[in-house]
């Protein structure tokens, strides 16, 4: 089995009560759940964290060299602010998808700049929970070796 970790980052402990009108109802424990179950028909061990201490990200994605097989991340606001979350990921050697569940390039100028992005293989955003879901197909097509550029 594929291992891939699913690493949230500050406030999204909150899905479900904060600003339903950009995050939805869903909370982040279905959100987990959705991931667990989607990864099981994908061949997917997956796992799950989530802080809103950027350090525990890093040393999260840290601990995943050589130990996960890929990691959907959603940073938070610390995708438009974290070149330390950045500067992780590229030493860590671990393919990431970045996720948001809002369309992060609708919204507020400043969440057009995604540190994150820059070390990613690519991004996913605007789909709500589904945004989560992609993602793991994402990983799962990467990994297959079928990938791309």
């Amino acid at each position: 089995m594929t291992k891939i970790l699913v690493l949230n980052g500050p406030n999204l402990n909150m899905l479900g009560m904060r600003q339903p009108e950009f995050y939805g109802r869903t909370t982040l424990k279905e959100v987990e759940d959705l991931c667990v179950s989607h990864g099981e028909t994908l061949g997917q061990s997956v796992s799950h964290l989530q802080s809103n201490h950027e350090g525990v990200l890093i040393d999260a994605i840290h601990a995943a060299r050589g130990v996960q097989d890929g990691i959907v991340l959603n940073a938070g606001a610390y995708t438009h602010t974290s070149v330390a979350l950045m500067d992780a990921i590229a030493s860590a050697e671990v393919p990431v998808v970045e996720v948001h569940m809002s369309n992060i390039h609708a919204r507020e100028t400043f969440r057009h700049t995604s540190y994150i992005a820059r070390v990613s293989i690519g991004q996913v955003c605007g789909f709500g929970a589904q945004s989560y879901v992609m993602a793991l197909d994402a990983l799962a097509a990467y990994l297959s070796k079928d990938n791309v550029g």
